[in-house]
């Protein structure tokens, strides 16, 4: 069989822009803190639907740490440090933290101390406000006060904002 000699030149062009096309790029993300946006998101092994789920988050809210990005997909951490992958339309850019550490932590009534207003348990997940070097101001359910930075999780060492 023989190909006429403008269908080879075609075929020749469309074989070297394919070659030449770059690869798709990742996008370059920045790690930032967001929360979980449903009550049900599932963590998998890998950015796509074929990876394997290696855990269910059932806690609309929960704080997870962004480190990087592929199409759709979030690579997360954890506040245990678990690591995977989830469909950005899981996550929201609404700041939340979660209360870690032994037993019940005080919430203040301002920044620098003052009156207990509430305690929270380990675990719990509330919105946050603002944050100085000291504490942050978080709102919870019927609670709204000032918690010690060494008590939650979701906020960067150094990162203070108003």
């Amino acid at each position: 069989m023989r190909i006429p000699v403008t269908c080879l030149a075609i075929l020749i062009a469309l074989s070297a822009s394919a070659l030449a096309a770059p690869a798709p790029v990742a996008p370059v993300i920045k790690p930032h803190f967001v929360s979980q946006r449903e009550g049900l998101a599932y963590m998998r092994e890998g950015p796509s639907y074929d990876h394997k789920i290696l855990w269910a988050y059932r806690h609309r809210g929960y704080p997870f740490l962004v480190t990087a990005g592929f199409d759709v997909w979030r690579r997360v951490v954890a506040a245990d440090g678990t690591t995977g992958w989830m469909s950005a339309n899981m996550l929201s850019d609404q700041r939340t933290v979660l209360v870690t550490g032994k037993g019940r932590a005080q919430i203040r009534q301002s920044e620098s101390g003052g009156k207990v207003v509430g305690l929270a348990d380990p675990g719990a997940v509330a919105s946050l406000k603002t944050c100085t070097l000291q504490a942050c101001h978080i709102h919870g359910e019927d609670i709204d006060g000032w918690i010690a930075r060494d008590r939650i999780w979701g906020v960067s060492t150094d990162e203070v904002f108003k």
